[in-house]
């Protein structure tokens, strides 16, 4: 069996519609006929319960293409799999139950949407819906974790009433985020291909004795995500990072360091052939001057700890690039947040700068979520005329990576166009 020609317009956002079993499954076809009023073209797969909420013939209609709903009969439009994954953009699955989010963390295929997950190689957004009690469980929150670890996107659940009488989050987030999400995820593509960029993440740790040291709460989070994204994208990805608990994404090249001179050091070594540095790393500001080369102990009294200036690595980086090179620089803020972060963007010589305002709850640090503004050297560095800030609503990890990103890929392609054989090549 094969793909039914012309499910895929070309030129037009290729998207697999994935519909599991839930109350929340009437939404889909909201959601289908909102793809298509965008331009995209939707291909429908639906689990076994998800029949029991809505027809496959209403999403088959929006839609103009069968529904898949069984994996072994010809009748119910079945495809091959592997060969639908070679074409499609962005496998997007609203909603998903927690049995469907337990499936995909596992790599069980026992039924339509949970085989072609398999096979799908592009990008994933995934729109959990369920009872509160089960978004909380430990088991569910571990799925997600897995899979926001392997780079899928989540749309977080929303809070409100639910079908069966509880209140709290559970339900099917916003048509606008769902789709909005689907569509950025669906234009990822190949134009950071024969770039080579280098990120860094993470905090690091600069010891005061043997067993002690300073940091700070930066997770990584940004950082891989931004990682993740450029690979997606085609890059060549070279990913510095500090002390973090997450597995590097498949594609980067990894560098694991752990004080700021090793991420200096690191860095310098890779700029002279990089096209980019984004630089969403948290290293140290100071250091120990003398850290002890024993246990500090308590009975000898409270130490003196003398700090001094740690290496600039952002300004260093700045002034040693190649011509050419981009620099995006992030800044985490508590007060005056553009004030702060246009002040870092003109000091460090960077193109672009990222700011986050730390202190809110929610977003940030240990946060699966941000909310940045982006800020250019010029007003044609961001892409969008005459503008030279733009604010970037809170959205997941992935999200926020997509859109520097994009601005990042605008910047590249004003200073150094790739010829048309690097286009072709990236094709």
């Amino acid at each position: 069996m094969s793909v039914q020609p012309g499910w895929a317009s070309p030129g037009s956002p290729h998207v697999v519609l994935g519909v599991s079993g839930g109350i929340a499954a009437y939404k889909s076809a909201e959601i289908v006929r909102a793809l298509v009023d965008r331009g995209a073209s939707v291909r429908v797969l639906m689990t076994p319960a998800a029949l029991r909420f809505i027809a496959p013939l209403t999403l088959s209609v929006l839609s103009k293409t069968p529904v898949v709903h069984d994996l072994w009969d010809p009748a119910s439009g079945a495809v091959d799999h592997v060969d639908l994954a070679r074409t499609s953009d962005v496998l997007a699955i609203a909603p998903a139950t927690a049995d469907c989010l337990a499936k995909l963390a596992r790599g069980i295929g026992d039924d339509v949407l949970s085989t072609y997950a398999l096979a799908h190689r592009r990008a994933v957004v995934l729109a959990p819906a369920m009872n509160t009690w089960m978004w909380a469980h430990p088991a569910t929150q571990e799925n997600v974790s897995t899979l926001r670890g392997r780079g899928c996107v989540v749309i977080e659940p929303e809070a409100g009433d639910l079908a069966c009488g509880d209140f709290g989050p559970g339900r099917l987030a916003s048509l606008a985020r769902i789709v909005d999400a689907i569509l950025q995820a669906a234009h990822r593509s190949t134009e950071l291909a024969g770039r080579r960029i280098v990120v860094t993440a993470g905090p690091t740790r600069e010891p005061i004795d043997p067993v002690r040291f300073v940091s700070n709460r930066s997770s990584g989070r940004m950082g891989f995500a931004l990682a993740r994204e450029a690979v997606q994208r085609g890059a060549d990805v070279v990913l510095i990072s500090g002390p973090v608990f997450l597995p590097p994404p498949p594609g980067v090249r990894f560098v694991s360091v752990e004080r700021v001179a090793e991420m200096r050091d690191a860095v310098l070594a890779e700029m002279p052939n990089a096209d980019a540095l984004v630089m969403a790393a948290a290293p140290a500001d100071f250091v120990l001057a003398a850290p002890a080369a024993r246990k500090l102990k308590r009975s000898e009294g409270l130490p003196v700890l003398s700090l001094v200036a740690a290496p600039d690595i952002l300004k260093e980086a700045a002034a040693k690039k190649r011509e050419g090179t981009a620099i995006v620089a992030f800044a985490a803020e508590t007060n005056d947040l553009v004030e702060n972060a246009h002040r870092k963007l003109i000091d460090k010589g960077a193109d672009l700068l990222v700011a986050n305002d730390v202190s809110r709850q929610g977003t940030g640090f240990d946060s699966d979520e941000n909310e940045v503004v982006i800020l250019a050297e010029r007003p044609d560095a961001l892409g969008i005329a005459g503008v030279r800030k733009e604010t970037v609503a809170r959205a997941p990890k992935a999200i926020i990576a997509g859109r520097v990103l994009d601005r990042l890929t605008h910047l590249l392609d004003l200073r150094c166009p790739k010829t048309s054989s690097a286009l072709l090549a990236a094709r």
